[in-house]
């Protein structure tokens, strides 16, 4: 298996829900559906740029403290306990570190921000982030009208043999 060598954007997932205003309001009403919320955007954000993304949770928050897996192919780590996220991502910048490759931190916290900088990162706003993350939302939205146009669906029938179109069409018909 080969070396995952994309850029790499660590973010502290707490500090951007703060942050970003639909998602601070949304965590004041339910907290699990604004982290969600968050990481089916940074899904599409690391879809849309190539970057490898791993958002960082305080796991005072939520019980299975240390634990990490994959929410749409985003990575996602709660802290162990004592563990804060700025711990948890300064540690992953240094872990990640390799040359040719760009660590980015996304976070407001501007002593994070100083650590991550200190350890070769590049420093991320959550509001730039923000303002990242809805531009390629539109990047995304034209990609998909302009093939909507040029009618280039992305339907099942396309993929299909004649021999299975016709034993569908004999289903559907029954």
């Amino acid at each position: 298996m080969m070396a995952d060598l994309r850029d790499v954007l660590l973010v502290d997932g707490y500090n951007m829900i703060g942050a970003w205003p639909d998602l601070a309001s949304l965590s004041q009403i339910d907290m699990n559906e604004a982290r969600d919320r968050l990481l089916e955007r940074l899904a599409d954000y690391q879809a849309f740029t190539g970057r490898r993304v791993i958002a960082v949770f305080d796991a005072y928050r939520v019980p299975g403290k240390g634990k990490t897996f994959e929410q749409g192919r985003v990575e996602v780590y709660f802290t162990k306990e004592k563990e804060t996220a700025d711990e948890a991502i300064e540690r992953f910048a240094v872990q990640l570190r390799v040359k040719r490759r760009l660590i980015y931190v996304a976070t407001s916290d501007f002593m994070e921000q100083s650590v991550a900088f200190a350890q070769g990162a590049l420093r991320v706003p959550a509001l730039e982030l923000l303002v990242d993350v809805e531009q390629s939302e539109k990047e995304i939205g034209k990609k998909i009208a302009e093939q909507a146009r040029q009618g280039h669906r992305n339907t099942l029938d396309g993929k299909l043999t004649p021999e299975q179109l016709k034993m569908f069409e004999r289903w559907r018909r029954q």
